[in-house]
């Protein structure tokens, strides 16, 4: 199995989890999918830096050109020392002209002269002693140069028997074919969605709007071309939704609509999805979808035995009782109730009515829960609500399955009261005290190869 990161996308189903070994151990595996024949796609990149079954070549051809280059920086060296060593050797050679001269005034006149030329001839005999390990050196230095001259022999022609196995391309035109492979990877890879999540980066600041507490969100699945923003302030004793064709008019501040829900709603936990608005109607466990088409209320129902109005609700209270989502899956609800003793109960909801369609039940307390979300069936939850919150619970739907995790999130104003999942934007929206934000989330996709068959 491999695993890679994926970044933001839409698309088809994961395949199912096997194994997982080391990243960057040979092949890496971006995802795979299901095509309309059922037929099974999966989509591999290949080492960085390399191409199939020239990854031996490329790698015993960057060892050569370090090699030449270090030589080439010897032998820089060399010339440097050796044109030094040749000016200290042309200042001698006059020198021992001198020399000879006066070993012939000696010999004619060695009586007279002998005292005074033994002084002189003494000193030019000690100017001369540091030539002595010069003359040593260039001896050392001659025989590196005949090493060098054999070795780059030898590199050239393994460098040509390289060529000659590559073909016609040359190492820019393999890299630049390399890179073109990986942007077509993603490519493809923005087309598929499920995976664990790993890390969240960010936030983006959007707008600073509103009271401390309240929703902000667009539809995830929405067309392309469809990219409202509705806008829900306070978590009670408010029932207007405001609507904006785009993000930037949202910061703008430029409304397309304005919509009068017929009910109040409790809590920050709203979702759009497909159309229409789903909310907890206040002051119970009703759960309400509202179509933003017809203006109207297409489905009431209650959430069996789920706690409302503060009595399950996360750490920061704010009738956050029952918090609605959803994800690649389809429709969720997340809330407590007394036959689970105050634990978190996960239920996926029929969007169109409203009934349950499953339910787990978790270990882990609603009140001691700063928010949730879910990505691809697997329920996300933070510690707190405050600064230093991270995901501290995972809990897997697929099967029905927990695990303790430590993905911290930047907390930047300090109190958070809404954070949610939006499958088509691969990115979580939050309200932070009063701030309209945007966290990036990056997930893992492992699946089996062929080659761990």
């Amino acid at each position: 199995s491999r695993f890679l990161p994926q970044s933001s996308g839409r698309g088809g189903q994961g395949a199912r989890i096997q194994k997982t070994i080391r990243p960057k151990e040979g092949w890496q595996v971006y995802s795979s999918a299901q095509d309309a024949d059922g037929r099974c796609i999966c989509t591999v990149v290949a080492p960085e830096q390399n191409l199939c079954s020239r990854d031996a070549k490329g790698r015993q051809l960057r060892q050569l050109l370090e090699k030449v280059q270090n030589m080439s920086q010897s032998i820089e060296v060399l010339n440097l020392r050796t044109q030094r060593d040749f000016q200290y050797i042309m200042r001698m050679e006059s020198q021992i002209k001198g020399l000879r001269s006066k070993f012939r005034q000696i010999e004619s006149d060695r009586k007279t002269l002998v005292n005074k030329n033994y002084q002189e001839l003494k000193g030019k005999m000690e100017s001369l002693q540091p030539l002595i390990p010069v003359l040593e050196q260039y001896k050392t230095d001659a025989k590196l140069i005949s090493l060098f001259k054999e070795e780059i022999r030898n590199l050239s022609s393994v460098l040509m028997g390289i060529q000659e196995e590559m073909g016609a391309y040359d190492y820019e035109e393999l890299q630049q074919r390399v890179l073109n492979l990986e942007n077509r990877l993603h490519s493809c890879m923005n087309k598929l969605t499920c995976g664990k999540l790993m890390k969240i980066t960010g936030p983006q600041t959007v707008k600073t709007s509103g009271t401390r507490f309240g929703a902000w969100m667009t539809d995830p699945v929405a067309s392309p071309q469809n990219n409202r923003v509705w806008y829900m302030d306070s978590y009670t004793n408010n029932k207007i939704v405001k609507e904006y064709k785009s993000i930037s008019d949202f910061v703008a501040g430029v409304e397309s609509r304005t919509y009068n829900l017929p009910f109040k709603w409790a809590g920050t936990n709203h979702v759009v999805y497909n159309g229409s608005l789903y909310y907890n109607k206040m002051q119970s466990n009703i759960l309400v979808r509202y179509s933003f088409e017809t203006g109207r209320v297409i489905t009431q129902r209650a959430l069996e035995s789920a706690g409302f109005h503060n009595v399950y609700p996360y750490t920061w209270g704010g009738f956050s009782d029952i918090d609605l989502m959803a994800d690649e899956l389809g429709l969720w609800a997340v809330y407590a109730t007394n036959q689970n003793a105050g634990n978190i109960v996960i239920s996926r909801l029929n969007p169109d009515t409203l009934q349950i369609l499953d339910t787990w039940n978790t270990e882990y307390s609603k009140r001691n829960a700063g928010e949730s979300f879910m990505i691809c069936g697997t329920l996300y939850i933070t510690n707190s609500h405050l600064t230093g919150a991270k995901v501290y619970y995972a809990y897997s739907t697929k099967t029905s399955t927990y695990e303790y995790t430590d993905i911290p999130f930047h907390n930047q104003y300090f109190h958070m009261s809404m954070l949610d999942y939006n499958a088509r934007d691969r990115a979580l929206y939050g309200w932070n005290n009063g701030h309209q934000v945007l966290f990036n989330v990056t997930l893992f996709h492992i699946i089996k190869t062929e080659d761990d068959s």
